[in-house]
């Protein structure tokens, strides 16, 4: 099984991937850290990542969630704002890839964004994400205006009811 947990930043992507992983042991993967350096200097500069700067670190991603999906699965945090992005995405995965979309208020992803520390993207860089953000028609979307633990026991039930 291959979960993506997705949104824009500050949306709560990797404590939800990670928590979830624990929760259902599977690896965790923060596709931030498979950025190429280009990358997380122009994020870290408050520049706007284009679809030329996403395509090679997509593929990248599509080449591993394919070994994963392999190993026996994995949980990707992966921001994933475009439909594009989710088919370069899910490519080379055989089985059907289970999409989490964080979503929540501007405010609510502000406020966390400015008490976020120790990482490249901060909150400058929002609004360009929430105006790429397409929200797909296919898996679930998930408001964030609760605990990670409640986010995660109600993820855990949807999955469980699939």
């Amino acid at each position: 099984m291959i979960l993506v947990v997705c949104g824009v930043c500050g949306s709560g992507k990797s404590t939800i991937g990670y928590e979830l992983a624990e929760y259902l042991n599977l690896p965790f993967f923060d596709g931030d850290d498979f950025h190429p350096l280009s990358n997380v200097e122009k994020m870290r500069n408050g520049r706007s990542l284009t679809d030329e700067d996403r395509q090679p670190w997509l593929e990248s991603l599509a080449e591993n969630i394919a070994v994963w999906e392999r190993k026996g699965g994995a949980i990707l945090a992966c921001s994933a704002l475009k439909e594009s992005y989710r088919k370069t995405l899910s490519a080379k995965c055989e089985s059907q890839i289970k999409w989490i979309i964080l979503n929540g208020s501007r405010k609510l992803l502000l406020e966390r964004l400015s008490s976020r520390t120790g990482h490249f993207v901060d909150s400058r860089l929002l609004d360009s994400q929430l105006d790429t953000l397409e929200l797909p028609n296919y898996g679930w979307v998930i408001d964030i205006n609760k605990s990670p633990t409640i986010i995660v026991n109600n993820i855990s039930a949807l999955i469980n009811l699939k």
